[in-house]
């Protein structure tokens, strides 16, 4: 294999894209060439990479070439459209969208948790949903020791996973609302600004919305369990930065709370806060900047055989996102799999 690889980041301006660069450069990812390619309004911006700054180029179908993985995420749409190009190219392609990654052709990978999927890519590989990720991240240790029947999930989810204008929304609703000024509701279809929205994507018939339905398939996916039991209510919270979820769980088998907290010790991208006595539990600034997986709050559910409520907490544009994607990279390079 190479000692260094060519790199393209699609979105490279975007709250995902800039943490994916900022990513490979703290990680030590053996880069070459670095392409950072975004929408045409955004082309001869200048973006920092390696104490310097890269040009901006547009992303077109001819961006590809010479680059030996590509790193999506500059939305759903642009994915479908250029990352076969990419994969034309020669390139292999780690798409952030949700173009992907439901196609039965296409492996769903958290590195943590079945990197062995990555061995029968075909050049596009897809990275889960953020608040997926860190969910099967915490839940893994539990499935590989007493199985699980059924998860019940509820997220918190920041605004950050809306990307950039969201950011900058929920900060000017709570500036105004502080000095009690106009609200300006443009992103979210209600004030998020000291306020909560069970309603994140569009609806479905069922009365889901599109964020719990990705929830919901891409855990099934990714264990290899198409028909467990999960269910999911995804909420948009205040919060700039980091998902956390409240998380229940029910085994096959037994397991006591003191024996998850050992399996969770032991398992990678895992750290366990959980200390009552000192309040110690995970918390969204604990978790920011961080690839880490938060758990805590580690507890027997006393109403129902073999249950579990974990409370779990990450960074969604680092492990949820940008990370996960870089890991990925990282594993690929490492057993010698983009060929």
């Amino acid at each position: 294999m190479a000692d260094t690889y060519n790199i393209a980041v699609a979105g490279a301006t975007g709250a995902v894209g800039t943490v994916m660069l900022t990513l490979l450069e703290q990680r030590g990812f053996p880069v070459g060439k670095v392409r950072a390619l975004a929408s045409e309004r955004s082309a001869g911006q200048k973006v920092p990479f390696a104490g310097g700054e890269i040009e901006v180029e547009e992303l077109t179908a001819e961006s590809f070439e010479g680059i030996d993985i590509a790193l999506f995420s500059a939305g759903a749409a642009r994915s479908k459209e250029f990352a076969p190009a990419a994969v034309n190219a020669g390139a292999v392609v780690i798409d952030n969208s949700s173009a992907f990654r439901m196609d039965p052709g296409v492996p769903l990978v958290v590195p943590e948790v079945n990197p062995e999927d990555l061995k029968w890519h075909e050049g596009l590989i897809a990275n889960p949903n953020c608040s997926t990720i860190q969910m099967v991240v915490a839940l893994k240790p539990i499935l590989d020791a007493v199985g699980i029947r059924r998860i019940v999930v509820t997220t918190f989810q920041s605004v950050s996973g809306t990307g950039n204008p969201a950011i900058e929304e929920l900060f000017a609703q709570s500036e105004a609302m502080l000095e009690s000024g106009e609200v300006k509701v443009e992103i979210y279809p209600h004030q998020i600004a000291f306020n909560i929205l069970p309603h994140i994507d569009y609806f479905h018939d069922n009365g889901y919305t599109n964020e719990e339905v990705k929830l919901i398939k891409e855990t099934r996916k990714i264990f290899g369990v198409p028909d467990m039991g999960v269910t999911a209510t995804c909420v948009r919270v205040p919060v700039f930065n980091s998902h956390s979820e409240s998380v229940n769980v029910q085994t096959i088998r037994p397991v006591s709370a003191e024996e998850v907290r050992r399996l969770m010790l032991d398992a990678p991208g895992i750290k366990v806060v959980d200390d009552p006595t000192t309040n110690s539990y995970p918390m969204p600034l604990m978790a920011e900047g961080t690839d880490d997986v938060f758990v805590g709050r580690i507890r027997a559910d006393e109403s129902a055989d073999n249950a579990l409520n974990l409370w779990v907490v990450s960074d969604n544009l680092r492990k949820g996102a940008a990370a996960n994607a870089v890991q990925i990279a990282e594993y690929l390079v490492e057993h010698e799999l983009l060929e």
